[in-house]
């Protein structure tokens, strides 16, 4: 028996479409609706309250859509918010982005890791919390890398703006020595190109998308909600419409999305 109602995805902008890319590779018969909360980016400098008002709001929207799931493509939102985006979501299954990067480094041969995200991210010590929950022999070192998601969301990415400003962060004196690197908000996968080029080899990259879509699939597969849609549909909804997300999401998905602004 297939499921073939539609897997929500939610984030501030752009950056969740790193996720939504990967399901839409490995679950290519699964429709998707995504919600990209661009009105009130970036999340990462608002405070709690703010971040579960909002996401609060995007679940129910997306309970409402029917989701079979709900994928939080966001890291500020994980780490400040995720408890009560479970309880608004009602029982329908909810992936966040964080528990299963976590695990998985957590069970890795890393010495010292280090984590660059958002101050919310960042503020709420929730990688650290996660990792060391699995192995508290680990070294976790946080960096918050406020200017790149405004960089990346305003089109600046693979310009010398993002170079220096990738340059100026990876090379604080918190980072020396570390082997591996988190890249811990669903935007910066976008510049990882030029994050592994500062890095050359010497530090191993973890972009999450990949292992939250496992995860997914994981869960997806044990509770019997695979679809099989031979034509799945792409569904985005913007709280303020941006051309950098229209011109992003046709990039990834190309010309067969829906985009429509929604005030919630």
């Amino acid at each position: 028996m297939n499921d073939n109602r539609p897997i929500g995805v939610f984030d501030s902008g752009v950056g969740g479409l790193t996720v939504a890319k990967e399901i839409k590779r490995l679950l290519p018969h699964e429709n998707i609706i995504y919600f990209g909360d661009t009105k009130h980016l970036p999340y990462g400098e608002k405070s709690k309250e703010a971040i579960t008002k909002f996401t609060t709001e995007i679940t129910d929207f997306l309970v409402k859509q029917d989701c079979k799931a709900i994928v939080v493509a966001c890291n500020s939102a994980t780490s400040n918010s995720i408890d009560e985006i479970k309880q608004a979501a009602n029982g329908t299954l909810v992936i966040d982005v964080i528990s299963p990067v976590a695990k998985k480094v957590a069970y890795e041969l890393h010495q010292k890791i280090g984590v660059i995200a958002t101050k919310a991210t960042v503020n709420s010590n929730a990688y650290k919390k996660f990792i060391r929950k699995y192995n508290r022999h680990i070294q976790v070192i946080q960096l918050a890398t406020p200017l790149l998601v405004p960089i990346i969301e305003e089109g600046f990415r693979n310009t010398p703006v993002s170079k220096h400003a990738l340059e100026s962060y990876l090379s604080n004196k918190k980072l020396e020595d570390i082997d591996t690197l988190i890249l811990g908000c669903t935007h910066y996968p976008l510049i990882e190109k030029e994050v592994q080029s500062i890095f050359q080899g010497r530090v191993k990259v973890v972009n999450s998308a990949l292992i939250v879509v496992n995860e997914l699939i994981h869960e997806l597969e044990k509770s019997n909600l695979l679809g099989n849609t031979k034509n799945p549909t792409y569904h985005f909804y913007l709280s303020d419409y941006t051309e950098n997300f229209a011109k992003t999401a046709k990039l990834f998905f190309g010309k067969s999305i829906l985009l429509e602004e929604k005030q919630l």
